[in-house]
């Protein structure tokens, strides 16, 4: 049974990402996987180890004392020997012995060398313009394989490694493709229009162009599904608006509900992401439903999927687009974007990975 080691950016959750969703499908291997902590005074680590699959134990790495670059070496190593010191003390009680590391985020670079591995996959699923370029140059070019997201990820990863496989996101296609008849309607005194979004609002997320459609059409009901970070700076403006509906988050078996209720779906830009070719989860979750999808596009970006998304690239576009999306006809390209979707399944992605791992010997 091969064994895994994953260096995981999130922690495990009930809302599983890209990481999760492709470790929980891998047969045959026993997981450990390492989330950041939460902050300095995260005490987490202390904890037993949860078990949140039959073969997968998720345990938080302890804080480093404090968070400095790299270049501050006398305060920067001791605090990665300390995280080196306690992978290897799980590993050894698990009794992993020269395991497949998985990364996924480029400071993963400076653990390598304090860990026993017997094979390095890294996972890149967006751009690290935070980072410096030779911490990711340098996971890379270590790594046995290296899944991109996208092509212009696997095109900037190609000088690093000749191992690059192209790894798009995923979805669950059964649970958001599932027949639209509602086992109960989250929004009953609605009428009208409804055009939704669903995910994290996080200071990052551009939201200028829904504050604009919201003004302009006072009738139509516009939702934002999901927790509420701090620090967004239009969402005070928003809540002021009566036809703006912020529920919160919800379970994600209850995603669909709210997906199915509203009459197109909308996806917006985040100012720190400028990948332009990334084909989110999320969007596979909509296009899952078969609902008319409008979507902000960078001033240069190139529709990623022109016959299926409404690719808007200024507000005023971005209401126009919401109007055609409301009168497109019924089913008119619903099969297609289900047939997308359905093409990104994860299990379907998951496959992809395992006959790759096998060929390079590291399955």
């Amino acid at each position: 049974m091969k064994q895994i080691i994953c260096l995981a950016g999130q922690p495990w959750s009930s809302s599983p990402g890209r990481t999760q969703q492709l470790l929980s499908r891998l047969r045959d291997t026993q997981v450990l996987y390492f989330s950041p902590a939460a902050g300095q005074l995260d005490r987490s680590y202390l904890k037993k180890g949860k078990k949140v699959r039959p073969n997968i134990t998720a345990y938080t790495l302890p804080p480093t004392w404090v968070p400095v670059e790299e270049t501050y070496g006398r305060l920067f190593r001791p605090g990665q020997r300390k995280i080196g010191r306690f992978i290897r003390s799980v590993a050894a009680r698990h009794r992993f012995r020269e395991p497949l590391l998985w990364a996924t985020d480029p400071r993963q670079v400076h653990l390598l060398d304090l860990l026993d591995y017997g094979g390095l996959v890294y996972d890149c699923d967006r751009e690290w313009e935070d980072l410096p370029l030779d911490w990711e140059g340098c996971l890379a070019g270590a790594a046995d394989v290296v899944f991109a997201a996208s092509p212009l990820l696997a095109d900037r990863l190609a000088p690093c490694s000749s191992n690059v496989a192209l790894l798009p996101n995923g979805v669950n296609f059964p649970l958001f493709s599932r027949p639209s008849d509602l086992s109960y309607d989250p929004l009953p005194q609605t009428t009208g229009p409804v055009l939704g979004w669903a995910g994290t609002i996080r200071p990052e997320l551009d939201l200028e162009p829904l504050l604009y459609a919201a003004r302009t059409m006072p009738r139509w009901t516009f939702v934002l599904l999901g927790p509420q970070g701090e620090g967004n700076s239009l969402l005070p403006r928003l809540r002021r608006l009566p036809n703006v509906v912020l529920p919160g988050g919800c379970p994600m078996a209850q995603v669909p509900d709210w997906l199915y209720r509203c009459d197109v779906l909308l996806d917006f830009l985040r100012d720190d992401r400028t990948c332009d070719d990334l084909v989110s989860c999320r969007m596979l979750e909509y296009l899952a439903t078969g609902r008319p999808v409008v979507s902000m596009l960078w001033p240069d970006q190139i529709e990623p999927l022109p016959d299926v998304v409404y690719g808007a690239h200024s507000d005023q576009e971005f209401l126009t687009l919401c109007r055609h999306a409301l009168d497109e006809p019924p089913n008119f390209a619903a099969q297609r974007r289900r047939s997308h979707a359905a093409a990104a399944s994860w299990p379907l992605r998951c496959t992809q990975v395992v006959n790759i791992l096998t060929t390079a010997g590291l399955l």
